[in-house]
């Protein structure tokens, strides 16, 4: 299995789709399911609303690289790993600029969710520079 992962992350365009997909992830967990609950995760809907039309523009920005990205796809990569590199410092600086109302439960949502992006810029920084 570890294997058929190395493969498929070492095609560079993929890394593209796995950044869209996750993004996309993130659009629809924020958008639908957090702000629906907002009160229950602690931060108002206007942030969350925010947050997710970030996660869809990154979404939206990593199809398109992953469809028409032929030439210089190291460029656009580069983009997108600066992109989740400054969407990680926004969402901790969220959780610190609210952290008497976010609640517990938003905490851990919001560090997993930059635990996970930096894995995935980690796979971005090593294609660009293994390629």
């Amino acid at each position: 299995m570890k294997e058929s992962i190395q493969q498929f992350i070492a095609k560079p365009k993929n890394i593209f789709l796995i950044d869209a997909v996750g993004a996309s992830l993130t659009f629809i967990l924020l958008f639908l399911v957090l702000r629906t609950f907002n009160n229950f995760f602690g931060l108002s809907k206007t942030t969350l609303e925010y947050l997710s039309l970030l996660a869809l523009a990154f979404s939206i920005y990593s199809f398109i690289c992953f469809f028409l990205a032929k030439n210089n796809w190291k460029l656009y990569l580069k983009i997108i790993c600066t992109a989740n590199i400054l969407y990680c410092i926004l969402t901790f600086g969220i959780i610190l600029y609210y952290y008497r109302s976010i609640s517990i439960f938003g905490i851990v949502y919001f560090l997993g969710e930059i635990i996970i992006i930096i894995g995935i810029v980690i796979l971005e920084i090593k294609s660009i520079y293994k390629n």
